[in-house]
């Protein structure tokens, strides 16, 4: 799967605008990782995060769609998630010795498992995973996947500015 760079129509139907804007913070995240070396990508930049490379940021985003829309939405199994592990903290960034193209891979298949999930799903679903009180609706986690991918988007913007003096946002 190749997610294409660029912004959605600005005179679209909700599913097709809310999509759109997902897959290219999808995309500025698999950009930022474009041209790393190995060692690069599992660089750590900030002396206080040594978690937060390339690599731990990327994987951190595959196991996230993972849990929101298959594990929280769908209400799957969460044994196979990383995050949900309480015996390491931040267990989903832990990936040394993992390749960067490996992590490529599974983060391009899990945005890929999430659009069809979306495709098959109306916005107004609720969430059936039994943690939730309250469950959100599907719009409610594409409104987050949006924010915590721009989030990360622009985090791995920075880590890859430190790296190699790479930058751009688009």
């Amino acid at each position: 799967m190749s997610i294409p760079r660029v912004r959605p129509p600005s005179v679209a139907d909700e599913r097709t605008q809310l999509v759109g804007w997902l897959d290219l913070q999808r995309s500025i995240v698999l950009w930022k990782c474009e041209g790393l070396s190995e060692q690069d990508a599992h660089r750590p930049v900030l002396p206080t995060s040594p978690l937060m490379t390339v690599a731990g940021l990327l994987s951190h985003m595959r196991w996230t769609e993972h849990c929101w829309f298959e594990v929280l939405f769908l209400g799957g199994d969460s044994a196979v998630n990383p995050q949900f592990d309480e015996s390491a903290e931040n267990a989903d960034m832990r990936v040394e010795g993992v390749p960067l193209a490996r992590l490529l891979d599974e983060f391009e298949r899990q945005c890929q498992v999430s659009n069809e999930i979306v495709a098959a799903h109306s916005f107004d679903d609720l969430g059936k995973h039994s943690l939730f009180e309250n469950p959100p609706t599907l719009r409610w986690v594409l409104l987050h996947m949006l924010e915590e991918t721009a989030r990360h988007a622009g985090q791995l913007d920075t880590v890859r500015e430190l790296l190699d003096g790479e930058k751009g946002y688009y």
